[in-house]
């Protein structure tokens, strides 16, 4: 075999090796999806949600009820991303109870940043490039989307925009630049 043959052939066996995953897992997305046991699945997405903006002198994610939004925009988005954000919950209990003997719930708050830690580093690769097309066939990863969906959750609850962020009901004028006081809030309007 020559040199030519020989390096086609290793691209051709690299091209199969790669796009066989791909095509697994697009094609397992055609799968039909329940999220009727989202509801039975709120004390799991509490507990994630207050891990990721836990009650400190402002209320928590769980003190602005941020699980009920994410139910509710769960079971709105399109069903890729529900197949995603489902085996994201299921990988993350199976993971948790390999890893310490016991469900996210029962974990100790350490144990639960360490949990999240693995998915957050799960979820992104170090190249820039490889995030895009990740995000691109696959979709959005489980823990990114929880976490956009805890931030957007309790920065729109009346808890995390009144005592979490600064909040003006009736701006008086518009100002483009104010400079910010030292450990000032966040506004919570745009």
């Amino acid at each position: 075999m020559n040199r030519k043959k020989a390096i086609q052939s290793l691209l051709a066996l690299a091209a199969v090796g790669v796009s066989s995953v791909s095509v697994y897992k697009w094609a397992s997305d055609g799968n039909a999806v329940s999220i009727d046991a989202l509801p039975q699945k709120k004390q799991l997405i509490a507990d994630l949600a207050d891990t990721i903006i836990p009650r400190t002198d402002t209320p928590g994610a769980k003190d602005a009820h941020v699980e009920d939004f994410i139910i509710k925009m769960i079971k709105e988005i399109d069903p890729k991303t529900q197949r995603h954000f489902l085996a994201g919950l299921g990988s993350l209990e199976k993971y948790t109870i390999d890893k310490y003997d016991h469900p996210f719930t029962e974990c100790t708050p350490q144990q639960k940043i360490a949990v999240l830690k693995h998915f957050e580093d799960k979820a992104t690769y170090s190249i820039g490039i490889l995030n895009k097309i990740n995000n691109k066939f696959l979709g959005t990863p489980f823990f990114n989307k929880l976490k956009d969906l805890t931030v957007e959750g309790y920065c729109t609850s009346q808890l995390g925009a009144t005592q979490g962020m600064a909040y003006d009901y009736v701006p008086v004028k518009f100002v483009a630049c104010i400079p910010l006081q030292k450990n000032q809030k966040a506004w919570a309007t745009k």
